[in-house]
Formats: structure tokens, sequence, C-alpha cells
């Protein structure tokens, strides 16, 4: 069935009951993917799913209701249950669809992704058969992964709002697990780019040096240490404390920051948060969000000042305020999202910022975030990988250690950060971060 023909049942549906507000929302997508192991194709996956989402209005209360077949019998059915279930809702929030009638910006057509499962499985298996060849220490456990995807998405509302947007990509990892028979290591590395972009002998030979590297870590002294945290453990860093700009958290009690926070300096002068959904490269840019808001360009943070917290149309209501276009649908739910969250690069190299650090912790790998943070204060305490800071340079690895602190004295403790930032990919929503240097951060070893 096509997109057209529902949205002519969901007309033709609506005023045979008399719901005179109401919102479609259609997701479609198919993947296809498999993985290596051993050099060949352990594992082939393909699929395609719809799911369809009416919001509508009734007696000033929303109903929503959700499905995944395709018939105008279910979709008639869908409707008739969104219905019902505006009459038992309990929630008290004003029901909200977007008004509609903004001017949104042009954004990249998204081509459609094309490859034949011949080309995907061709792929992965080069992928395996470079990485096994990098290092004579590769074992069970190195692989190579790869998946495409499209997607299609479509808002309709009585207001008159009617968007849509297509979209496609592709994922690869690299693992490299290598064994030199007293212990094993492993690295790994996530792409977003087409599988062209990817200069897999250079990657293989970087990703097979890095696992290497971790061979015989020692442990760590228990004290205080300058830190450099890496780009990827500060990514995890800063999406397990995103929430805190969240409005609904902050109105809830949930975040440690409040109203009174804005405008206020909330980091260092060196960091600013920007939520970007143009990010230049990004063939997968975004004019609007989850509820049809337009979407822009923001700082969270700006030189260390806290700004504005995210919103969506609900939140904003609440506060008074625009919604920022961070809408995002979660199931039956409506939330709040980013897009492509990055904090901004400095001006120093990677060596230069290691060699303020001299004596410091590489902080490479950090785990137990869903165990080890507290949203609610920010507080800390993560079991972190590494390698000691040895001459202004990358030392000896270390594991096995302690790092705890809070996010927010942590943004404001950042003294520099590293000029390198890795926007390459195409999602619609990513988290990008820089090395960083911190001061003094509590560190429990041995």
């Amino acid at each position: 069935m096509t997109y057209e023909r529902i949205v002519e049942i969901v007309k033709k549906t609506t005023a045979q009951l008399g719901i005179t507000e109401y919102e479609l929302y259609y997701d479609a997508s198919s993947n296809m993917g498999c993985e290596t192991f051993q050099q060949e194709i352990d594992s082939f996956t393909s699929g395609a799913s719809c799911t369809m989402q009416m919001r509508v209005v009734k007696d000033g209360k929303m109903g929503v209701a959700t499905t995944e077949l395709v018939s105008e019998e279910e979709i008639e059915a869908l409707i008739a249950r969104a219905v019902e279930n505006a009459t038992v809702t309990e929630n008290d929030d004003k029901p909200l669809l977007y008004a509609g009638g903004a001017e949104y910006r042009q954004v990249p057509e998204c081509p459609e992704n094309n490859a034949t499962s011949a080309e995907l499985k061709a792929f992965a298996l080069d992928g395996a058969r470079i990485l096994y060849g990098t290092d004579e220490r590769m074992s069970d456990g190195t692989a190579c992964a790869a998946e495409v995807w499209n997607s299609e998405e479509h808002i309709l509302n009585s207001n008159g709002l009617n968007l849509s947007r297509k979209g496609s990509g592709c994922v690869t990892y690299l693992m490299a697990a290598l064994d030199n028979s007293t212990e094993k290591q492993m690295d790994y590395k996530i792409f977003r780019t087409a599988f062209d972009e990817i200069d897999r002998e250079a990657e293989a030979k970087e990703i097979a040096k890095a696992a290497a590297a971790k061979f015989g870590a020692g442990s760590v002294k228990t004290g205080t240490y300058d830190i450099v945290i890496d780009r990827q453990s500060m990514m995890q860093i800063l999406s397990t404390f995103l929430p805190s700009f969240y409005a609904d958290n902050v109105q809830k009690g949930l975040s440690a920051l409040n109203k009174s926070a804005l405008g206020t300096d909330i980091a260092s002068p060196k960091v600013t948060i920007t939520d970007d959904p143009f990010l230049p490269g990004n063939n997968l840019q975004t004019a609007f969000d989850g509820e049809g808001v337009p979407t822009y360009t923001k700082n969270i943070i700006e030189n260390g000042q806290l700004k504005l917290f995210l919103h969506n149309l609900t939140t904003a209501l609440k506060d008074g305020v625009e919604s920022t276009g961070n809408g995002q649908r979660s199931g039956a739910k409506i939330t709040t999202g980013v897009f492509n969250l990055l904090i901004q690069p400095g001006t120093v190299s990677k060596d230069e910022l290691l060699a303020m650090a001299d004596g410091g912790i590489y902080v490479t790998e950090m785990k137990g975030f869903h165990a080890g943070a507290d949203l609610t204060t920010g507080d800390f305490s993560i079991e972190s990988a590494g390698f000691m800071i040895e001459g202004g340079k990358v030392g000896r690895a270390v594991k096995s250690f302690t790092v705890a602190g809070n996010f927010f004295t942590l943004l404001k403790d950042i003294v520099e950060l590293d000029n390198n930032l890795d926007t390459k990919g195409h999602a619609y929503r990513r988290i990008m971060c820089p090395d960083v240097l911190v001061r003094g951060m509590a560190v429990a070893g041995e």
C-alpha cells in the first residue's frame, strides 16, 4: 500500500469519527547486514519494517496508538484505538500538534542505497582478509561487519503539516583480536561512511597496533592525575550526562541543573557544545524534528556559559519558550533528543595535548556507565584503562583503575582540547568529541 493511499484512509476515517485534530506518523525502513568469523560469513540478515502511529485529540485529551501492520482495516482500527485511548488517558499535559506554516531549511537529497547482498558479503570478507593480514597474532574474535539501510519518514497532521524525508546509510566495523599466547587484547573502530571511503588497509593496521599496545598492561597508583580523555571515552561521558540538558528532566528534578543555571558559567571557557542538524558532509541532514518543528543549529554551552535547555513542544509550553526543535519519537511518547552533537575542537594537536599532561594518564577505555554514573548529581566512578603519559608521550599501558569525579566539575576543569574532531560519517544522531585535557582528577588504583 502506498503512503498516499494511507493518507486517504486516515482522512476519510477521522472525518467519519468526527476527529478534527489528528497526526499520522509513518516510518518505514529496510536493512541488510553480514558479519564474519574466521574469514567466513558467520551471519547474514535482511529485513524491512513499517511503523504507523496515530495521535488524535478528543475532548481535550491526546490518544495514541501504534501498529506495524499496513492494511485498510488495520488503519481504521488504529484510529479507533487512538480515539479510545484518548478517553482513558490520565496525562494532564495539553495535547499539542505542531501548527505548521513554518519555513524549513533545504537539505541535500539522500540517495537510496542499492548495494546487493553479494557486494555486502564481498566487502565483509575482504575486510576480514585485510585484518588477518596485518598481524600474525590475529585470532578468533577478529571480524568485519557491514550493514546498509534505507528509510522514509512522513508526518501529516490536521493543521496542514505534511513533511517527508528519506535516508540511507552504511555502517561498518573492523575488530582486531590479538593473542600472544599469554593474553588476548582487542580493539575496534566503527565507520558510518560509504564503503569506498574507508581506507581499510590503513585502518586495519591502526586497529591492530592499538590492540597490540595493550599487551602487558600494568597498574596505576592511587592519586590525583592530569588526565587526557580520548574522543571515544569523552563521547561516552557526554552521552551519559546529555539528558541533564533536556528540559523535561530539568522540570522533573532529574537533572543536576535547574533553570537558574541558564546564562551562568557551568564549564570552562574552552568548552562549546553544539547541536547541529546540518553538519557539513552528513547526507542525513534534518530539517524537522519528530514533531515537525523546524530544526536549527544551536549552542547548548557557549564558551562555558549555559545558553539553553533542549525542548520539545510540551516542555517548551511549560517553560513559556519556543521549542528548540529537539522533539523525538520514542515508542508512543514524544521525548527529547539531539542530532549531531559535538564539543567544538580546540587549537592544539594531540601531541601538544599529551605534552601538557606529562606524568598523567591517557584514558582510552571506560566502561560501566550504566552503574557508575548518577544523572541527578553528575557524579561518576568508572572503571578505565589507557596509558601513562611519559616524557609527554603515550607510554606504558595501564588497566583496572577507576576514574571518579563529577561531570560538571570535569567540564569546568577542561584546560585544553585537541584540534582533531572526526566528523566523518552519515547518521541522523551522533555525538562527536575531541580529546580533552582535565586537571587533577581522582584515580583509584593499587
